[in-house]
């Protein structure tokens, strides 16, 4: 029989349901981490003052009724420590320890390695709150302000989630880790946050959404690995966060949706592509955004090829998205992949160990699961009776990591001298004056039931509730 989803422990001063009272020990340092955290909250968190939000707040890990939602202030936001309930019959799937149970503890031999990817992925978490502090001012809605919040207080429960498995399993150096995960501030010339997307602006909403749609599936991609981990608190944690993650991805999804149906609008409306001077964001404007952000959540995945992440599979630490579903040996020692590669200076692939290859196929997944968002948005243009349509830009475009870094080449894949790249990239990246323009239409719109003119409404509300519900309550 299935045991009931653990219900979390409200009583206490950090919400949990892993029985943190019976390990005092780790209570105590975790007690002693959360006003440090607190501190970095009021400092590199949402810098608009509010009263109260209406938030989701976590109350177990059942697949039904999971959330509570109501008016909360943000501060006293209940982050907790959730992982999805224990299944004793788990084996591990993949790797040399394929068959074999699960591990409730580290094992020495990779202590380093386990760390080194929770600490990763625990500084993506922290870091894009700071990139999105100043958002909340110019907030085309309540509804649209109520969603950045809401994506802002579950990074911060994700951070949450990783300082407790370094607290809990990794002694003096996972207590050091968790410190520096509040040192490091995005964008910081002196402490930088480890991955290179994450110093990136997030200055305006339209690369707010472009950011929750790509980004955050990046996120989405990587916790979908790290949830095959023979390390079992660690799976279970991925597993719950991916919970969360969904609904940073919807507001990412639709609100590119109700960006491009606007502009669509506007240019029925006026018989003109160039919506700019009607409070619009033209269509290849929004073209250029999503180029950047692609490419640059392209280079989140690593390297084409690499030994690391082959030995993080054959240890057991990391696997492949939806590992159990994949119809091989789960070992990988006898099999090859054909990567992307530069070959005599063009654009080709090569053959190489299926082991070494799995950042390109982990790549290849998140590839075809962000042309479904593009499809999407191109049938509200289609549905529009307009002709233009969006597209993603060739994997060699813009690249800052691995195979196609040291070369320039246009979103169609034809590789540029550096110099014709140079006079050309402002046709296929934000220019200054793009950004300028999208953010002169970044107004605040903070009345109940209004929306900024450059962006349409939302089809539905949160939680049946309607659009024009107070969702914040300004300070």
């Amino acid at each position: 029989m299935t045991p009931l989803p653990a219900p979390a422990d409200y009583s206490e001063k950090i919400p949990n349901n892993v029985d943190l009272h019976e390990d005092r020990r780790l209570q105590r340092a975790l007690e002693s981490w959360q006003p440090n955290f607190l501190t970095w909250w009021e400092s590199m968190g949402p810098t608009l003052p509010t009263e109260d939000v209406y938030l989701r707040t976590a109350v177990n890990v059942g697949r039904e009724g999971w959330a509570h939602f109501g008016h909360v202030a943000m501060r006293d936001y209940r982050w907790g420590i959730f992982l999805a309930e224990r299944d004793r019959d788990r084996r591990i799937a993949f790797g040399q320890h394929r068959g074999e149970p699960v591990w409730q503890k580290v094992p020495g031999e990779y202590r380093a390695d386990l760390r080194r990817l929770i600490v990763i992925q625990g500084d993506t978490e922290p870091a894009s709150v700071e990139q999105q502090r100043n958002l909340g001012a110019t907030a085309p809605s309540l509804y649209d302000m109520r969603n950045l919040f809401q994506v802002n207080v579950e990074e911060g429960r994700h951070l949450w989630a990783m300082v407790y498995l370094l607290h809990a399993y990794f002694g003096r150096e996972g207590r050091e880790e968790a410190e520096e995960l509040l040192h490091r501030n995005s964008g910081s010339e002196e402490s930088p946050r480890i991955l290179g997307a994450f110093n990136e602006e997030t200055p305006d909403w339209l690369s707010f959404f472009m950011f929750t749609y790509f980004t955050d599936r990046d996120g989405k991609y990587q916790l979908g690995t790290l949830k095959e981990s023979a390390f079992d608190p660690l799976s279970r944690t991925c597993e719950f966060m991916l919970k969360e993650e969904s609904h940073h991805m919807f507001v990412g999804t639709t609100g590119v949706d109700r960006v491009v149906e606007r502009t669509a609008q506007l240019m029925l409306e006026h018989d003109t592509d160039d919506v700019g001077g009607l409070g619009g964001i033209p269509l290849n404007v929004i073209q250029k955004y999503l180029n950047f952000h692609y490419s640059v959540s392209l280079d989140l995945f690593g390297s084409e090829t690499s030994t690391n992440v082959a030995n993080y599979f054959t240890a057991g630490l990391k696997g492949r998205w939806s590992e159990e579903r994949r119809r091989d040996d789960h070992r990988l020692t006898d099999d090859s992949i054909m990567v992307d590669a530069v070959v005599d200076g063009r654009i080709g692939q090569t053959e190489v160990s299926a082991l070494v290859g799995l950042n390109s196929d982990l790549r290849r997944e998140y590839i075809r699961d962000c042309q479904n968002g593009v499809n999407r948005w191109n049938r509200i243009l289609e549905e529009a009776g307009l002709p233009q349509r969006l597209r993603l830009p060739h994997t060699a475009f813009n690249r800052r990591v691995g195979a196609f870094s040291g070369i320039e080449v246009t979103p169609e894949g034809e590789v540029l001298p550096a110099e014709e790249w140079e006079r050309r990239k402002g046709a296929w990246l934000p220019t200054d004056v793009d950004k300028t323009h999208v953010r002169s239409l970044m107004r605040p719109v903070h009345e109940r039931g209004k929306i900024a003119a450059w962006i349409a409404p939302p089809r539905q509300g949160i939680n049946g509730k309607p659009f024009d519900y107070d969702y914040v309550h300004l300070a």
